[in-house]
């Protein structure tokens, strides 16, 4: 099948760590297996969360968000903590273009206002806060030449460092390869599971850890309001657990993983994965893809699962293989921190699309002017 791969795609194939045997392997699965949706749920026990899995980040102001702030100030000012900023994907939801380069709020871009984050951190602690940014195929090249530019103007104190996801093909519901309409196969980036592998295919978890670096708190590149906050921070180290996930309360409509148990253990776990003898909506709250993580504790493999999902592409119906960072959760000890999505200590307002953005950049930016990123 690789054999009918034109060269240009064999290239960007070997550029971003195409694993041949993998896709094998799952193309295989696909082939094989009658009811890959099945094969997604969890066979295991699946219960509700208990009630010290979930903690609410305390109010602003109170001496217990204070006592944490300070827990989590310490670190930063001792060069502990990393900033990973997820912007990988395949640059289709802005009509093409790569989100994490446009233009969010007062002529910065998303990926502006992150580092920002980053920066303002750096200055107010005294600790330099390294930022990583997950890009992809189809993101790579923008990203790196706005850091590079932005590195260049900079005094160097808060450097910022790109690393590529990986690359895979997308098939047809029968197993052999999709293309699209010029001819040629359809790659795609397979999710954010990609964190923990690419992070050390690249170097950058070595680098981070041989400065001194301990913490890495994690975000979506759209999330501008999930901000490095001490306190958060500080949370997770009292906490104790190697992974700290933050989660918002739903709201109708919302979809994504919860926080539950497997076999007695808090993880993470995806809506289409739920046994359909447990409600998913009888947790009133869910994964915003906000974490903290244990930069020792992530430096290994897992055995993530590979999900398989259908995607429109062109018209036609392709399958794409993809795992989630929130996988890590099941093989991890992982506590879960309640914050707010509205008001002063809102920390989850996405930007999935132009409309959103219209809709929630006055929120966005008075949180963030409210925290010294925006003047």
């Amino acid at each position: 099948m690789m054999d009918s791969v034109d060269d240009a795609t064999s290239a960007l194939l070997r550029e971003y760590g195409f694993d041949r045997e993998l896709f094998n392997s799952l193309r295989a699965s696909l082939r094989t297996e009658q009811n890959l949706s099945e094969r997604n749920r969890i066979s295991g026990a699946v219960t509700p969360p208990e009630p010290d899995d979930v903690s609410a980040i305390p109010e602003l102001g109170s001496s217990d968000r204070e006592e944490l702030h300070a827990v989590g100030a310490s670190a930063i000012a001792e060069g502990r903590v990393g900033v990973v900023i997820l912007a990988g994907g395949m640059a289709t939801r802005f009509g093409g273009v790569v989100k994490a380069t446009v233009q969010a709020l007062d002529g910065q871009s998303f990926l502006d206002l992150k580092l920002r984050d980053a920066e303002q951190a750096t200055k107010r602690y005294s600790g330099v806060v390294p930022a990583f940014v997950m890009t992809s195929f189809a993101t790579h090249a923008e990203i790196s030449a706005a850091i590079a530019s932005r590195n260049a103007t900079s005094s160097g104190s808060n450097p910022a460092t790109p690393f590529p996801q990986f690359i895979s093909l997308r098939l047809t519901p029968e197993g052999e390869l999709f293309r699209n309409s010029d001819g040629r196969p359809s790659p795609y980036a397979p999710g954010h599971g990609d964190l923990t592998f690419a992070l050390r295919a690249h170097g950058a978890l070595e680098q981070f850890r041989r400065s001194g670096g301990t913490t890495l708190f994690v975000s979506n590149v759209d999330n501008l309001t999930a901000t490095l906050d001490p306190a958060i921070v500080g949370a997770h180290m009292r906490g104790g657990a190697a992974m700290t996930v933050e989660v918002a309360p739903k709201h109708d409509g919302d979809r994504g993983g919860i926080p539950a148990r497997v076999n007695g253990r808090p993880e993470i776990v995806e809506a289409f994965r739920l046994p359909d003898s447990f409600d998913g909506d009888s947790v009133r709250v869910f994964n915003t893809n906000t974490m903290v993580l244990d930069a020792e504790a992530i430096d290994r493999d897992f055995d993530l699962s590979w999900f398989a999902v259908n995607k429109k592409v062109e018209g036609a119906t392709a399958v794409q293989f993809e795992h989630l960072v929130g996988q890590l959760s099941a093989f991890v000890p992982t506590t879960f921190v309640q914050v707010a999505r509205t008001g002063p200590d809102a920390r989850f307002q996405p930007v999935k699309d132009p409309q959103e953005l219209d809709a929630r950049q006055d929120e966005i930016r008075q949180a963030l002017i409210a925290r010294g990123i925006l003047g």
